[in-house]
């Protein structure tokens, strides 16, 4: 049985990853034809993002029929072929899996709208408190009224997504039986994994109104979210110790995750929190420009490593994912300390008490689309709301510069695999354009580079299985408060492990307040490592890994 504490994951954006048959696509076939690209780094597990029949409203996390796989994608003999295919390297494959809402064009959600009170009740439909007021004021997660008006109902129904994504009423135990049967029948066709999909978001509170922010506390974290994960843990993947599980949770709390990810608490193995990946936001708006806060990004990691430690509660450890900007853009410097930056990133995050996940084309330091026109983007939010920042005041240069920082589009560009016509994604016309980087970032260049930023990634998946201490040791914070050093110590039986990491391009000598001589340097992004006594005279970017028994 592997370990997930001692394991890495891939994460696959399937339609952006590799294009077997000219489409402009990716599919299956694709990831089965770079799963010995993947052993090579070293991952035990792919996560997959949907690839269900959808009609893509929202790139899949629409989901059509969670039984069929989308034609665009291949056919199920693909999937079968590529389950067998990662058994063969030892490698596990996770689904994403979309619960708290269906596409519109849901057998379910037809049925509802044909009238039909079974399945009216598979959904939210409410009265508004009187004609064209909707039952809250909650917003969309993706702008404007969470509520849709059904004329014929003189209803609305809950989307808190896009409006073609209405919620399910997990209320409702017909509607969990559902779910119950579609993971049983994923489990039977191989599938070692499952990571779900804003989870924390099923179980919803009051229905009212919210005069202090956009509805999430009312339907974040809500009631019965415990008790129906623990519900769906029982009659499913609880019943297979070799099953992996990991919670998107929004806007959650840590108390709430001390529960979800609880060793004893039989819900999942690990949760996804985003609160250090709202550090270049103004409290929760990301469509804004303001230079991340450094401090704010250490206290809120280092809060969630010891609180969820002290609470023996796990983490899935993560800079990027299809819905994040590339991280080397975000939090490292492209222009100067490219590859620098992007290693140091890299250890900070793999050094942690947690699961590392690895998002397509981290591994190589792949950077934000920097699209110059918005006919470019293809994401629904990033269109939205390039016209909500107009509609606020701002100009049409400001706005597409904003949508150019934080589109979720910079994470989907197509994969990097070599410098020929679309990086190597495809013979034909992708379905959104490929970073003009590909002649020089890319897979190809980077597997014959031994100080290349794969070669970087592929010692940091090593070192996690070679030293116990990575997967298991206790944590603890340092430098807390400095304005520009990030570091950590991890302890097991006796053995230290202590992370130096260099937030920023300029040098600096730091006092770590004990010898560092005592120790090995096990990894650098530099040849050497400058060290003498207890300091540490750190380069622009530098990151050092050390370890003493």
């Amino acid at each position: 049985m592997t370990d997930f504490k001692k394991s890495v994951v891939y994460q696959i954006y399937p339609k952006s990853f590799y294009d077997t048959n000219g489409d402009g696509w990716g599919d299956l076939k694709g990831i089965t034809a770079k799963l010995d690209y993947i052993k090579t780094l070293g991952a035990d597990y792919i996560w997959i993002t949907p690839f269900f029949v959808s009609p893509q409203k929202d790139n899949g996390y629409d989901v059509e029929d969670y039984y069929r796989i989308d034609p665009r994608y291949g056919s199920m003999e693909d999937f079968e072929e590529l389950c067998a295919e990662a058994k063969k390297r030892d490698i596990g494959l996770m689904l994403d899996m979309v619960f708290n809402h269906t596409s519109s064009r849901h057998e379910w959600f037809q049925k509802a709208l044909a009238g039909d009170p079974k399945y009216k009740n598979y959904y939210i439909f409410k009265k508004g408190p009187q004609k064209g007021v909707p039952p809250t004021n909650w917003e969309s997660k993706f702008g404007g009224s969470a509520w849709e008006y059904v004329e014929a109902f003189d209803e609305y129904y809950l989307h808190l997504f896009d409006v073609t994504q209405p919620d399910l009423n997990w209320d409702n135990e017909e509607v969990r039986k559902e779910i119950q049967k579609i993971v049983r029948f994923w489990m039977e066709k191989g599938v070692r994994g499952f990571r779900f999909d804003v989870v924390n978001l099923i179980s919803k509170g009051s229905f009212e109104d919210d005069f202090e922010g956009d509805g999430r506390r009312f339907y974040t974290d809500g009631p019965n979210i415990h008790q129906y994960l623990q519900e769906l843990n029982r009659t499913t993947f609880g019943t297979d110790a070799k099953i992996i599980t990991v919670g998107e949770m929004s806007s959650t709390s840590l108390e709430n995750c001390y529960r979800y990810a609880g060793e004893t608490e039989k819900e999942l193995s690990m949760v996804f929190s985003f609160h250090h990946l709202k550090v270049d936001f103004m409290g929760n708006e990301k469509w804004v420009m303001v230079p991340f806060d450094f401090k704010k990004l250490k206290h809120i990691i280092f809060d969630w490593q010891t609180q969820m430690a002290k609470h023996k509660a796990w983490n899935a450890v993560f800079w990027c994912n299809h819905d994040q900007p590339r991280v080397v853009s975000r939090f490292g410097n492209v222009e100067k300390y490219w590859k620098e930056s992007a290693k140091m990133l890299a250890a900070t995050i793999h050094c942690l008490r947690g699961t590392p996940y690895i998002y397509q084309g981290e591994e190589l330091g792949m950077t934000n689309a920097d699209f110059t026109d918005m006919s470019q983007y293809r994401d629904v939010e990033s269109l939205n709301h390039y016209q909500i920042l107009q509609d606020k005041g701002l100009s049409a240069d400001d706005a597409k510069r904003i949508v150019q920082i934080h589109s979720r589009d910079n994470g989907r560009t197509p994969m990097q695999w070599n410098d020929e016509k679309n990086g190597g994604f495809t013979k034909g016309k992708p379905w959104i354009g490929c970073n003009a980087n590909f002649h020089t970032i890319n897979a190809c260049q980077e597997l014959q580079d031994k100080d290349s930023i794969f070669a970087f990634y592929k010692k940091l998946v090593a070192l996690r299985k070679e030293y116990d201490i990575i997967a298991y040791g206790d944590f603890e914070p340092k430098a807390e408060n400095h304005p520009q050093v990030f570091a950590y110590k991890r302890y097991y039986e006796g053995q230290t492990l202590f992370v130096i990491n260099n937030f920023y391009g300029k040098e600096i000598c730091w006092d770590s307040q004990e010898n560092l001589e005592d120790y090995t340097c096990l990894l650098g992004n530099y040849e050497s490592q400058q060290i003498k006594g207890q300091e540490a005279a750190l380069k622009p970017y530098e990151t050092m890994i050390l370890y003493k028994k």
